[in-house]
């Protein structure tokens, strides 16, 4: 379709507000990454893209050919740049994808505020290709930024493992020496006919190349921690809260409708973890929360709050006034297509298999976590989501769904 209005002045206004969409972005890009607000866009050159790519962007809207972006060179070398610094700034791959459906969303909540303000009442259709030339330019961006990442992350990992293995090979040169002065010593004591002198000396060359060798097998330990958690794509230090409210948003307008206010305290834990399995707990759990409102309390709720803390593990907790979980089903509730309600015909309006909460279970085991629920039929439902502050942190319960 050939748009003659609305795309133009739709790429007019957002020319002229560019600045402005890049702020809106920018505060919450603050919200995602775990850097100081100022090493966002460290350098002044950097801090440009993002004015600059809403600009290309508004452009695409008046030349609409497929690969118009695609084929931009400056375009495509300010989105690889902006893959190079969040590698660099141990960004995880989550938070790459998450960082441009932001944009996605501050673009279209733009195309929506212009639509209301537009006296050109653009017709359905129009309105339907600006949003879908928005999508594939974010898209397009959104894939040169990650396969720069991606590619970077890939040349770390070979980088390391050639500097492994030529460790490996040095070590097992040099431990050859240390366990043949060891070995040998072990046969003079076994002898028994040693001068009190010569038994000193022999325990002396055990204790070196003890030494030694404890020295090496330390040095290797340090290398095998450089290829763990600090260089995993998925894995990042993050504050639960942001998290949460990320998740929180993606429902805010399912709770509308429900009238449900989602509350995320501001002092949840800090931990190390695979950030999108927390962020689709969190969904989960908000969603089942929201889903079993209690239609006749006059306030309904979820709130995050923090449990008790320790130096391996932390606690959050997911609280909601709905109308509970009979005590017959709060064993099965994190089994696969378990329904707690299914007898329950005021609330044929819920949809559902039956998968959210085994998500839950699963996505907190693959954390090395774990979870638990209380509930009170007609009052409300907990869960208490326990999970270790770093990948291999020692912790109880081994990641076992307790009910």
């Amino acid at each position: 379709m050939l748009i003659t209005g609305f795309a133009d002045s739709l790429a007019d206004r957002m020319r002229a507000e560019h600045a402005a969409l890049a702020a809106r972005w920018f505060e919450r890009l603050r919200e995602l990454l775990p850097v100081e607000a100022t090493e966002v866009f460290p350098t002044a050159s950097l801090l440009d893209h993002i004015p600059a790519l809403i600009l290309d962007i508004s452009e695409y809207l008046r030349a609409p050919e497929a690969e118009a972006i695609a084929a931009n060179t400056l375009v495509v070398d300010k989105a690889r740049e902006l893959g190079t610094l969040r590698h660099y700034q141990r960004a995880s791959l989550h938070q790459l994808l998450r960082e441009y459906h932001l944009l996605g969303d501050v673009l279209i909540s733009f195309v929506q505020e212009e639509i209301v303000k537009s006296a050109l009442a653009p017709p359905a259709g129009e309105c339907v290709t600006v949003v879908s030339r928005l999508h594939r330019s974010v898209d397009v961006l959104m894939q040169e930024t990650v396969e720069t990442f991606v590619r970077l992350y890939a040349e770390t990992i070979s980088d390391q493992a050639t500097r492994l293995e030529q460790f490996t090979r040095m070590a097992s040169h040099e431990w050859r020496q240390p366990l043949g002065s060891l070995q040998f010593a072990v046969t003079l004591l076994r002898q028994r006919t040693l001068e009190p002198a010569q038994v000193d000396r022999t325990l002396e060359v055990i204790a070196r190349n003890v030494a030694h060798l404890v020295e090496m097998t330390e040095k290797l330990e340090r290398l095998a921690r450089m290829q763990g958690r600090d260089d995993d794509p998925v894995v990042q230090e993050v504050s639960a809260s942001t998290v949460a409210q990320q998740a929180a948003r993606q429902l805010r307008e399912m709770a509308d409708v429900r009238d449900v206010h989602i509350h995320v305290a501001d002092e949840l834990p800090a931990l190390t973890v695979d950030v999108g399995r927390l962020e689709l707990t969190f969904v989960n759990l908000f969603s089942n929360a929201i889903k079993y409102a209690d239609p006749a309390k006059p306030r309904r709720f979820v709130e995050v709050t923090a449990g008790p803390q320790s130096a391996c593990e932390c606690q959050v907790i997911v609280r909601d006034n709905g109308i509970g979980i009979p005590a017959s089903r709060l064993g099965s509730v994190f089994d696969r297509f378990s329904r707690a309600h299914v007898d329950r015909d005021d609330l044929g309006a819920v949809t559902g298999m039956g998968l959210g909460l085994s998500i839950v279970a699963d996505c907190v085991r693959g954390m090395g976590g774990r979870v638990e629920v209380e509930s009170s039929e007609g009052h409300g439902t907990t869960f208490l989501v326990t999970l270790p502050r770093k990948p291999g942190a020692d912790r109880a319960a081994g990641g076992r769904v307790v009910t």
